[in-house]
C-alpha cells in the first residue's frame, strides 16, 4: 500500500483504529509524516481530540467484559496466529519502518523480530499466568492465588522503534485478559495500524485493541480518564516524569521508562578488535537513535590509544546513507528539527572543550535533502560537559579517559541515568565485580547492547524508570495482572457414608 502510493504521489492518510475498523475523527487537526531519507512528506496523520479519545476507551471498555472472560487457551491462540501474520507480512512492515523513520532495512527487520519474541513469549501466557496452590495450609483449610486482568490499559510509544516498543505492550496485555489503547509516535505511526489490522485478522474481538493518533492531547486524556486501569510508556525523561506523576496522580499503575546515557567500559586486558567493532554498532546503529545506544565509552588505563587506532578507521569505513539500501550501516535522523538537535550538541562539544575526532557535520551525506548527520566521536570529555551528561540520541560518541577500575565504576554509578552499561575485559573477577556494583538495570559482560530477551524484563534504574516494574517478561505479567489470593474452608457437608446399624431416634 505504502508503495503505492509513493509512486502515485499521494499523500497517505493514517486515521485511528478503534472498535475494530478505522475511525473518522472530528478533529482538523492533522500532523506530517516524513520520509526522513528524502525530506519528502509521505503520510498524514490525524490527531485524535478528546472525543477520539473517550470513544476508544468507551470501546474498549466495552470489550472488557467478554475479553476479560475468555478462556486463556482462546487468547493465546490469537496470539499464535498474530505471530503468523506477521512473519507472513514482514518484509513490507520493514519497508514501511524504513520510510517513516529512516532505519535501514536490516535494522528495521531485527527491531521487528525482537518485537515478535515478545508476541512468542505471550503465546505461552497459560503457563505464566498460573496462580499457586497450598493444599491443606491449615486444618481444613487450602489457599491459593490467581491474576486477574487490569481493564483498559494505554500504552505511549516512542519514534525509534515504532514496530518494536508497541509489541513490548499490547501483546502481554491482551494475553491477560485486558484490553488495551495504543498511543503511537505521530511522527511514524503507520505501523500501528498494521498491527491493529493483523490482530483482528489472528481473531481479536473489535474492541480489544484501539489505536489513538496524536500529541499532547491524546497522551493528557489518557493519563487522567478515570477508566484507565494502567499506562506503560516509553520516551525521554522529561516526559516520563510527566506520564508517571500524572498518571499516578490519578490513580493508576504507571510504568515509564525515560533516558540513558549508556557507558562501555574499557579494561586494558580487553581485545581491541572485538571492542572496536562492537562500539562502532552500538554507538552507531539506527543513528543513535536507541535507549540502549552507546553514548559513552570509558577507557580504563592506556587502554585508549590501543581502542582509537582500531575504532578510527571502522568509523571512517561507516556507509552511511537511505535505508532502502541494505548495504548501508546507518540512515538518516527521524526529523530535521531533531537532526538540527544533534548538530547543536556537537557544537555545543566544541565549546566545552572536548577534543572533537570525527565530525559528522563534515561528512558527504549531509549535503543531501534527507535529514542525515555523519558519525561524530569526542576524545577527551569531561563528567561536567553537557555532551555526556545529557542524552543527545544521535550518533555522537563520547570518550572519557579514567585511570582505574574503581574510577569508572564510579563515573557510571554517579550518572542521574542507570539504563544499560557494559565491560569488555578478560578478567572474570573484574567483570563479576562490576556486574555486581554497578547501579544500573541493564549489564553487558562483552556485550554491547544487553537488551534482554523476552522472557526476561527490560528496564533500567534512577530516572531511566519511573515506577517498580520494567516492561515484558514476567514483570510484564505483573504489571498487566493484579494478584488475588483465596483461602478456604469448608463446613462438614451431609458426606456421612454407608450406614449398617439399625435405624434408630
Amino acid at each position: 500500500m505504502a508503495e503505492k502510493a509513493a509512486a502515485l504521489n499521494v499523500i497517505r492518510k493514517i486515521p485511528h483504529w478503534i472498535n475494530g475498523q478505522m475511525h473518522e475523527s472530528g478533529s482538523d487537526r492533522y500532523g506530517e509524516v516524513f520520509d526522513s531519507a528524502t525530506g519528502e512528506q509521505c503520510a498524514e496523520v490525524v490527531m485524535a481530540d478528546e472525543a477520539d479519545v473517550d470513544a476508544a476507551i468507551q470501546s474498549a471498555q466495552e470489550a472488557f467484559s467478554s475479553w476479560s472472560r475468555t478462556p486463556v487457551l482462546k487468547r493465546s491462540r490469537v496470539m499464535f496466529r498474530f505471530k503468523e501474520l506477521i512473519e507472513r507480512d514482514r518484509k513490507g512492515i520493514a519497508a514501511l519502518l524504513t520510510q517513516e523513520h529512516g532505519k535501514v532495512l536490516h535494522d528495521a527487520d531485527g527491531s521487528i523480530q525482537r518485537g515478535l519474541e515478545v508476541v512468542e513469549f505471550a503465546c505461552g501466557i497459560p503457563h505464566l499466568i498460573k496462580g499457586e496452590y497450598s493444599d491443606q495450609a491449615g486444618t481444613g483449610v487450602d489457599t491459593y492465588s490467581m491474576r486477574q486482568p487490569l481493564g483498559v490499559c494505554a500504552g505511549i510509544t516512542p519514534f525509534n522503534f515504532p514496530a518494536m516498543v508497541p509489541l513490548w505492550m499490547f501483546p502481554i496485555a491482551i494475553a491477560c485478559g485486558n484490553t488495551f489503547i495504543l498511543k503511537p509516535s505521530e511522527k511514524d505511526p503507520g505501523c500501528s495500524l498494521k498491527w491493529a489490522e493483523l490482530m483482528q485478522e489472528a481473531g481479536l474481538p473489535p474492541g480489544v485493541l484501539n489505536v489513538v493518533q496524536g500529541d499532547h492531547v491524546a497522551v493528557n486524556s489518557l493519563l487522567t480518564d478515570s477508566r484507565i486501569a494502567a499506562v506503560s510508556f516509553v520516551g525521554s525523561t522529561a516526559v516520563a516524569e510527566h506520564v508517571y506523576r500524572t498518571a499516578a496522580e490519578h490513580g493508576k499503575r504507571v510504568q515509564a521508562l525515560g533516558g540513558a546515557m549508556n557507558h562501555l567500559v574499557v579494561l586494558p586486558d580487553a581485545d581491541m578488535e572485538q571492542v572496536a567493532d562492537a562500539l562502532v554498532g552500538a554507538a552507531y546503529g539506527s543513528a543513535g537513535e536507541r535507549c540502549m545506544a552507546i553514548a559513552a565509552v570509558v577507557t580504563v588505563g592506556d587502554s585508549a590509544e590501543p581502542l582509537l587506532e582500531k575504532l578510527l578507521p571502522r568509523i571512517d569505513a561507516l556507509k552511511v546513507g537511505p535505508g532502502t539500501d541494505n548495504n548501508n550501516d546507518m540512515g538518516p535522523l527521524i526529523t530535521a528539527e531533531h537532526r538540527d538537535k544533534v548538530r547543536s550538541y556537537i557544537d555545543l562539544g566544541e565549546e566545552e572543550g572536548a577534543k572533537l575526532v570525527v565530525d559528522g557535520r563534515q561528512h558527504e551525506i549531509t549535503k543531501s535533502s534527507g535529514y542525515f548527520l555523519g558519525p561524530t566521536l569526542f576524545d577527551h570529555t569531561t563528567p561536567d560537559m553537557r555532551v555526556y551528561k545529557e542524552e543527545i540520541f544521535g550518533p555522537v560518541l563520547t570518550m572519557i579517559r579514567v585511570e582505574t577500575f574503581d574510577d569508572a565504576i564510579k563515573l557510571v554509578n554517579d550518572h542521574e541515568y542507570g539504563n544499560g552499561t557494559a565491560i569488555f575485559t578478560r578478567d572474570g573477577d573484574a567483570a563479576r565485580e562490576f556486574a555486581s556494583g554497578i547501579q544500573v538495570g541493564m549489564i553487558g559482560i562483552n556485550v554491547p547492547i544487553p537488551v534482554p530477551l523476552a522472557f526476561h524484563s527490560f528496564g533500567g534504574w534512577k530516572r531511566s524508570l519511573f515506577g517498580d516494574m520494567s516492561i515484558y517478561g514476567m514483570e510484564g505479567v505483573r504489571f498487566y495482572t493484579r494478584l488475588k489470593t483465596v483461602t478456604s474452608r469448608w463446613p462438614t457437608g451431609i458426606r456421612a457414608g454407608a450406614d449398617f446399624s439399625m435405624p434408630t431416634m
